[in-house]
């Protein structure tokens, strides 16, 4: 069985990582594939009782809440990046429990000009697969982002939340709740 671990990629070593130069090159011509995640805990019946919103600090320098997310690899799987992701912003203790099928509750688009969707991302077009994923371990933020705070799922789902997240974040985080049925 093949191991969902990816080592860490090395951007010479051909691994699907693009210089800085590159990525930007490559922004400006093709939509970018990514995966995003609500990490939620779970109670005995499946029921959601708590969500995991990240605070890290924005591509323009601003300290914003966000959720899991992150590029698809060349010749990686969704279901590996998305593996991948949680395992880097909340550390390798998270055990994440991975859907059985790689269906996204959505598909979000991102624009990098305002109106042309709900989703914005100032960069590049994106095409985000996002997920909601339990997560039954320790969860220590990695890389860039400095917190995880647990919320109930209506605080998760509140405008003063929603407010704080920057691209449209808020509506993902709201659509994916009302996905698993966690908003009444």
């Amino acid at each position: 069985m093949a191991s969902l671990r990816t080592p860490d990629p090395d951007p010479d070593s051909g691994s699907g990582w693009l210089s800085d130069e590159e990525l930007a090159s490559v922004r400006r011509r093709l939509p970018i594939a990514y995966v995003e995640a609500v990490p939620v805990r779970l109670d005995g019946l499946g029921v959601v009782t708590e969500v995991g919103v990240l605070l890290r600090v924005s591509p323009s320098g601003s300290i914003a809440r966000t959720l899991v997310s992150g590029r698809v690899l060349y010749g990686e799987s969704i279901r590996t990046a998305l593996f991948r992701h949680l395992e880097k912003d909340l550390g390798p203790m998270a055990f994440p429990q991975l859907p059985a099928s790689p269906n996204p509750f959505t598909v979000a688009e991102y624009f990098p000009l305002p109106g042309a969707s709900v989703y914005t991302d100032e960069r590049q077009h994106a095409i985000s697969l996002a997920y909601v994923v339990p997560v039954t371990g320790t969860c220590e933020p990695r890389q860039d982002a400095l917190e995880l705070t647990w919320m109930t799922p209506m605080e998760a789902a509140s405008d003063a939340v929603a407010d704080e997240m920057e691209g449209g974040r808020g509506a993902l985080l709201r659509a994916g709740l009302a996905s698993v049925g966690a908003l009444h």
